[in-house]
């Protein structure tokens, strides 16, 4: 893959619903960019997450919370999208928050090489704070009952997609989808229900 003559850089966002399969795929996609001979950034928008203080200022049920109070777009901005955007000097930071520990995060700014393939992936990635973000953007559709399924495997919770406990997030992700209509904005849609075999179903 030939580095474009400017050195510019290009951005690419994985979206889709919790469990979708974005983060193993951004992974994937990452190798297959590498072996290209290209130079690879990977960021995850679960790095920048708001504190909790500002998550959870409406509850910790609440999915219109979680839509519009989980992640900190103007740091993921000035850290990351702007760096590798038109112009940008490639110096960025790869995350602002720890998760774990409710703490901020400074860590040393990197510098990219020209020509580097940003690669991130995160929930809500074609909101309209960051649709005209990406040179290329992919969702991987995955229906509920399934992704439920895989998040009880992951992290022990009910696979329900109905269940109290999974509320927040599921129904977030529907009013992201009337809101945004990501498998509409995205550049490629993939039907990612079977992991082994995804589908592309528009490009």
């Amino acid at each position: 893959m030939p580095v474009p003559g400017n050195g510019a850089c290009v951005r690419v966002g994985i979206d889709g619903p919790d469990a979708a399969g974005k983060t193993t795929f951004a992974d994937e996609l990452a190798a297959e960019v590498r072996a290209l001979g290209r130079p690879v950034a990977r960021v995850s928008l679960d790095d920048f997450h708001h504190p909790r203080a500002v998550r959870y200022q409406w509850g910790r049920d609440s999915p219109e919370g979680f839509w519009r109070h989980a992640f900190n777009y103007a740091r993921f901005h000035s850290d990351v999208l702007e760096p590798f955007g038109p112009g940008g000097n490639r110096r960025y930071r790869p995350a602002a928050h720890d998760l774990a520990t409710d703490t901020e995060r400074r860590p040393a700014t990197r510098t990219a090489a020209a020509g580097t393939v940003l690669i991130v992936d995160g929930l809500f990635l074609h909101r309209n704070e960051l649709v005209g973000a990406w040179d290329l953007s992919v969702f991987l559709d995955a229906d509920f009952t399934e992704t439920a399924r895989r998040m009880a495997a992951r992290d022990g919770t009910d696979p329900d997609p109905d269940h109290p406990g999974n509320r927040r997030y599921m129904d977030a992700q529907r009013m992201y989808f009337a809101a945004c209509s990501p498998h509409e904005r995205a550049g490629i849609l993939i039907d990612n229900r079977a992991l082994s075999t995804p589908r592309i179903v528009r490009a």
